[in-house]
């Protein structure tokens, strides 16, 4: 795709935190991206007040039916003094799916959070789209089925890490690699003992240090589940060995990943935290945008540190390595696990550490039954471990 075509972008979750920083790149500059197609949960008042604004010929929504989101958008465009404006709507479970499957479009960026993202990545990919794709959890349950499905370079990543590893693989050649280094902020409890995490609390577990996320995801920092699911999404993307692939602390969230070359060479993407930068190169890869965020200012003293994650205190991420060395649908186990059990938590009804135990026990418990994976098994795979999950919590 030539970088100087404005490229047509469907956003999966444009009223979330990615969906608005992406939409704000995207108003920021119109001479290189328009809005296609857009989907949301279940704000629709902040959702029709952006298919008013960037006028998408195609607007989603969670609502079983399209008639509030049809109220909400002729408000919206009342209030904006807007007349004409009639897109076309689609509502319910496969509304996101249809929106990333929309044929005027040359962009999708999937940008909610979990196993729900499995089926509008698909779509994306299978309409030929570039999928810019911050839904990490559709890759990683989806594993090899999603890989079987993408083009060569038909995936560009808008997680932090694996867009600065994704820059900084451009440095060598893939047998030149040694090492992926992903770094991590250690989130709200980093240096926590074990212990101290079974008293923390579901507001204790929001104050991320750094990053304004979403519940899910921001718990996940928290347990460090974000940073596993990130290792194995590495794995997957840029087909590096897991046993190659390493979290490190790094407090100040400045440099958001390293590759380590054979020959003892280092290259890190080093950036302000702002998520509009990664959002930005991912819906326009592999060019990048002008001006998409602030650099870093080094005529200002500032003091970079690297600390060894302490991995018997949190040990999500080796649970995940393990799980995705078992087998190709016990990372879908460990995903739909760790769903439920942060949701446990925050509706009281386990502990901080029992998030991970949870994923734990529901690993020990399965047994995969389909020798072909396919995304049946997969998504038949995710119902068996939520359910069984929902058992353990006592939800």
């Amino acid at each position: 795709m030539p970088a100087e075509q404005i490229r047509r972008v469907s956003l999966i979750g444009s009223t979330g935190s990615i969906g608005t920083q992406g939409l704000d790149v995207i108003s920021q500059t119109p001479e290189k991206f328009s809005v296609a197609a857009i989907s949301g949960g279940y704000n629709l008042e902040l959702l029709a007040q952006q298919a008013v604004r960037f006028r998408p010929a195609l607007v989603g929504c969670a609502t079983e039916s399209t008639d509030e989101l049809a109220a909400a958008i002729k408000q919206a465009a009342s209030d904006a003094c807007v007349t004409g404006y009639e897109p076309e709507l689609v509502a319910g479970e496969q509304a996101a799916t249809i929106v990333a499957g929309y044929a005027d479009a040359d962009v999708v960026l999937n940008g909610i959070t979990g196993a729900i993202g499995l089926a509008p990545t698909i779509a994306a990919l299978e309409a030929g789209h570039l999928l810019a794709l911050a839904n990490k959890e559709s890759l990683i349950i989806g594993g090899q089925v999603v890989k079987q499905i993408a083009a060569p370079g038909q995936i560009s990543p808008v997680d932090s890490e694996h867009s600065a590893l994704a820059q900084a693989l451009r440095s060598g050649a893939p047998e030149e690699v040694a090492k992926l280094l992903v770094t991590a902020s250690g989130g709200p409890f980093f240096g926590y003992s074990y212990d101290q995490l079974r008293e923390v609390t579901p507001s204790q577990a929001l104050a991320h240090p750094t990053w304004d996320m979403g519940r899910m995801v921001t718990t996940n920092s928290a347990t460090m589940v974000n940073k596993a699911l990130e290792v194995i999404e590495a794995h997957l993307l840029f087909d590096v060995p897991l046993e190659k692939i390493e979290p490190v602390v790094h407090r100040q969230s400045i440099i958001h990943s390293m590759v380590e070359f054979i020959d003892g060479s280092v290259i890190a993407q080093a950036s302000p935290p702002d998520m509009r930068l990664p959002i930005a190169l991912g819906i326009n890869w592999p060019h990048r945008v002008a001006g998409a965020a602030t650099p870093c200012d080094f005529s200002q003293s500032a003091s970079w540190t690297f600390e060894p994650l302490d991995q018997d205190v949190f040990f999500a991420v080796k649970l995940a390595k393990q799980a995705a060395a078992a087998s190709g649908t016990h990372m879908a186990v460990y995903n739909a696990a760790n769903e439920v059990a942060v949701d446990a938590f925050h509706e009281g009804k386990i502990k901080f550490t029992d998030i991970v135990e949870t994923i734990e026990r529901v690993l020990n418990n399965y047994t995969p039954v389909n020798a072909q994976l396919s995304v049946e098994a997969v998504l038949e795979t995710d119902r068996w471990a939520r359910a069984h999950a929902t058992k353990i919590v006592g939800a």
